[in-house]
């Protein structure tokens, strides 16, 4: 799996709202009713990642959930970080 050129990764973001590059990552952030919420998305997350065994960079405090994806052994972004952004978005439209 190759790292990803900019223009091979700008496509893929207009199917990810929310979703920039920032310092050479995928990043978001999400925002949910509650600390439940943010916690349950966290975890449908993390069975899908375990699955792909590409693990997130994030953070939660709260209701906030901030996510950065990278593909270390790569030095940057690959499809995987695009597959596990898509997968994401949909455990995140469930809270929505």
């Amino acid at each position: 799996m190759a790292r990803l050129s900019a223009s091979e990764i700008e496509p893929a973001l207009r199917e990810l709202p929310g979703w920039a590059v920032v310092n050479e990552k995928l990043h978001c952030e999400y925002r949910f009713k509650d600390f439940v919420e943010a916690f349950s998305f966290m975890t449908a997350v993390a069975l899908a990642a375990e699955s792909m065994n590409h693990h997130p960079e994030w953070t939660n405090v709260y209701n906030r959930v901030e996510v950065d994806l990278t593909t270390h052994d790569k030095g940057g972004i690959t499809q995987k970080d695009l597959e596990l952004a898509r997968k994401m978005e949909a455990a995140a439209r469930k809270y929505k």
